[in-house]
């Protein structure tokens, strides 16, 4: 520490000497940078001119000018860029949870649009686009060369009309053509439901309604389970959601947890960081949940999901997410046209940044690929394989009461209704499976 100071103090006296040694080199420095950034300035403007004057057709000037300006934001990374008052006005909409389009949320990745996921309910969900494919040809044109907003643009069209739209998907040996039909895309931001004694809470966007529609599931399941004791713990199911809202990915995870940093923010400045607290009140009341995610969880069902699992609030199931770790912030400019511009990283408590490297789950488990109809009849034929009971003859249990046997008979029907959703939905009942241990080790009250 003596050390330290003196260094310190030893570099605050050499001050004035080095300053006046320095000082005349680091004027020149900036002032070359400031020629620089003029020079290149006035090249745009010689290029703009002669685009204008030359090129072989006539060009829209504004067009240009947008165009110009879209390029300087998506070479810094593949979440900035230029909206045009038309798509400005999209975003406000699309966060209220009702636009058009097929319902799928996209990315570019070396060139190539990637789909992060498609939403549940929408024209892309139910045609079979899944997370992971990658979009190649839209109505036989190309999307090879073109940014990510030109190919989206070529996605939009009037609702009700057709789209086919080429993927190349992992596994397929041959590119896929999909036709969709474009529709209104109305969001349902939380879809709840009771699967045994298990709440499943499906969260597909965070839009401004998705808290609200969040805490009233809570609510409206517990009710219809006859009260929190009935219940034996909450599913979070955040897969193929492709984020939203910062403020609502803090608001979901505050329905979770009672206290502790939520997550950070740090932008390029250090003052510009920000961080994110839970308030007292968990709407579960302690109980155990569990969080599914995949590789379509991408942005706010990260930090979600990276904040349940880091306080130890959650387990994790599923496969690793999407691995978006930055902040977008966007910014009115003039003639009501916006820029959204990367502006900081998010950390999860523990301090991680899962930018690139996505959330890993405390359990992996791969959802299998749908079965044909010939193997899904054998798996059915399996369930209903003859038992001691349907021999002609056999002895009867009169070891029982009527009312121990049905009880019986109704917790094998519970049984066979979670075999038959793990070959619907396999990592749910894995996570219904989790649930129904956790809740067979708890003492039961005497």
């Amino acid at each position: 520490m003596k050390k330290f100071l003196m260094a310190a103090a030893t570099g605050t006296l050499a001050g004035v000497i080095i300053t006046t040694q320095v000082a005349a080199p680091l004027l020149a420095q900036e002032s070359a940078k400031t020629t620089n950034v003029y020079q290149q300035l006035d090249l745009f403007g010689d290029i703009f001119e002669r685009i204008r004057a030359q090129y072989v057709e006539e060009v829209d000037e504004g067009e240009l000018i947008e165009a110009a300006i879209n390029g300087m934001l998506t070479s810094l990374d593949p979440h900035s860029s230029y909206l045009s008052p038309e798509d400005a006005e999209g975003m406000k909409v699309q966060t209220s949870g009702e636009f058009g389009g097929l319902g799928i949320e996209v990315t570019q990745e070396e060139g190539f649009v990637k789909v992060v996921s498609p939403m549940d309910g929408t024209p892309a969900d139910e045609a079979g686009v899944e997370a992971g494919d990658f979009i190649t040809h839209v109505d036989g044109e190309s999307l090879l060369g073109l940014t990510l907003d030109e190919a989206v643009e070529m996605m939009r069209g009037p609702v009700g009309s057709e789209i086919v739209i080429t993927v190349a998907r992992e596994g397929e040996d041959e590119p896929l053509e999909i036709s969709i039909i474009r529709d209104t895309i109305k969001l349902t931001a939380v879809r709840s439901r009771i699967e045994g004694t298990s709440v499943v809470l499906r969260v597909t966007t965070f839009n401004r309604q998705t808290s609200p529609n969040l805490a009233a599931g809570i609510k409206e399941q517990v009710e219809e389970a006859g009260g929190m004791d009935n219940v034996n713990g909450f599913i979070l199911d955040l897969r193929n959601n492709p984020g939203g809202l910062l403020t609502e990915a803090i608001a979901v995870s505050d329905a979770f947890l009672e206290t502790g940093e939520i997550v950070s923010t740090r932008g390029r400045n250090p003052e510009d960081g920000d961080r994110y607290n839970a308030t007292p009140g968990d709407l579960t009341g302690g109980k155990p949940v569990v969080v599914l995610i995949n590789g379509g969880s991408a942005s706010a069902s990260e930090i979600v999901a990276g904040a349940l699992q880091d306080h130890r609030r959650a387990i994790v199931v599923g496969t690793k997410s999407f691995g978006k770790g930055s902040v977008q912030t966007v910014m009115p400019l003039r003639g009501e046209g916006a820029m959204r511009l990367t502006t900081a990283r998010y950390y999860t408590p523990s301090g991680r940044s899962i930018q690139a490297l996505g959330v890993s789950p405390d359990i992996v488990v791969e959802q299998p690929r749908r079965k044909p109809e010939a193997e899904a009849e054998e798996d059915e034929a399996a369930f209903n394989a003859r038992t001691e009971a349907d021999l002609r003859g056999s002895i009867s249990n009169d070891s029982l009461s009527e009312d121990e046997i049905e009880q019986i008979k109704k917790d094998q029907e519970k049984a066979l209704a979670a075999a038959k959703l793990r070959a619907e939905d396999y990592q749910l009942a894995y996570a219904i499976d989790i649930l129904k241990g956790l809740s067979a080790l708890v003492p039961q009250e005497k």
